[in-house]
């Protein structure tokens, strides 16, 4: 096997991509459109496989055994959730850097573990939270930043959609989205919407949940979540998600003293009030903008950070504290109780 030096990087790098699914096809594909050359590919499923031999020209293997002796440099883990940290903590022993798709795991055993790891080898992370890298909350993080609205007060963010839609070609009931087993439900498999709201608000005090299988659909996991936060700013966050609505909806809405901002993603714009002016302003999504546009720019962004160029968006340590938060609301729909998250009682531990 011959290693090829990418053009993004000083040193030659190989990538070794752990699952063959949809997400993993996309990354592989966005390497190669990177010219990141040197990537191999596993999955436990030969149709898989042979789907990324053919269409994508790439070296496959069929056991991790046959993975590690590759000699991986970055590892791009995008298995079922409840098998990333044990990849990830096998990785990082072996000195490789880690891309993790989200949700960083969907329980606290050996989160501790990783982190202590990745800090000794001080090995480069991300976390694959692509709405960080949509142009439209890109634009409101700006507008934020520039207090186009004032002190926000409140803040409520949805995102709902039908899951057996999410990937018609598959029975969803034995997808991991599905299964308890797998890390599935809707509070970690839609963990962006708590990510990016922590991201544009800042770090979140405390949070209550009710959440559960409302719905026909045929899962064990919790199809609705209705989340209450409250940032230590003092601001309001509400949260919904669901497997449910027919129509896929995506939205946020921020108000503050001084206007509104509102952000669409169907619609593909941010609508920005001014109470000073009284009018809107529109803000559209870049002419021939596409959805896979967000996993290309979370990719080169990773490179960029194995190269020492960027600082990572979402490394594991901040994945980790968004972690915990859906963690807390999950247990809070069990026991219905508002959790304690000040940054004072986080300390790297899970909720009690």
């Amino acid at each position: 096997m011959t290693t090829v030096q990418n053009n993004n990087s000083g040193l030659a790098k190989r990538f070794l991509v752990v699952g063959c699914g949809s997400i993993g096809q996309r990354h592989i594909s966005n390497l190669s459109a990177a010219k990141v050359n040197d990537v191999i590919a596993f999955d436990i499923r030969a149709d898989r496989r042979n789907d990324v031999s053919s269409a994508l020209g790439i070296e496959t293997v069929g056991t991790m055994d046959e993975a590690w002796r590759c000699e991986p440099d970055v590892v791009v883990i995008t298995v079922p959730t409840s098998l990333h940290i044990p990849v990830a903590l096998e990785a990082a022993s072996r000195g490789c850097h880690l891309f993790i798709e989200k949700p960083l795991s969907h329980c606290w055993d050996g989160v501790n573990c990783l982190l202590d790891r990745v800090s000794q080898r001080k090995l480069v992370t991300l976390v694959g939270c692509n709405m960080r890298f949509h142009p439209g909350l890109a634009t409101v993080k700006r507008l934020l930043t520039e207090q186009k609205v004032g002190r926000v007060i409140a803040a409520r963010v949805e995102v709902g959609q039908y899951l057996p839609d999410w990937h018609p070609w598959e029975d969803y009931r034995q997808s991991y989205s599905a299964r308890s087993d797998l890390g599935g439900g809707v509070i970690l498999d839609a963990i962006h919407e708590i990510d990016y709201i922590r991201w544009l608000l800042g770090e979140v005090s405390g949070a209550i949940c009710l959440a559960g299988k409302l719905s026909g659909l045929e899962i064990e996991t919790e199809d609705t979540a209705a989340i209450l936060i409250r940032f230590e700013n003092g601001a309001i966050g509400e949260v919904h998600l669901d497997y449910v609505q027919r129509a896929y909806s995506r939205t946020c809405q921020i108000v503050g003293e001084e206007g509104t901002l509102h952000w669409d993603y169907i619609l593909g714009q941010v609508r920005c009030y001014s109470a000073r002016t009284r009018q809107w302003q529109v803000f559209s999504n870049p002419a021939e903008w596409n959805p896979n546009q967000m996993y290309v720019d979370e990719m080169q962004h990773f490179l960029g950070c194995l190269d020492g160029e960027q600082s990572s968006a979402l490394d594991i340590f901040e994945a980790a504290r968004v972690l915990q938060i859906a963690l807390a609301a999950k247990q809070s729909a069990r026991q219905p109780r508002w959790i304690d998250l000040g940054s004072e009682n986080w300390n790297r531990n899970p909720t009690s």
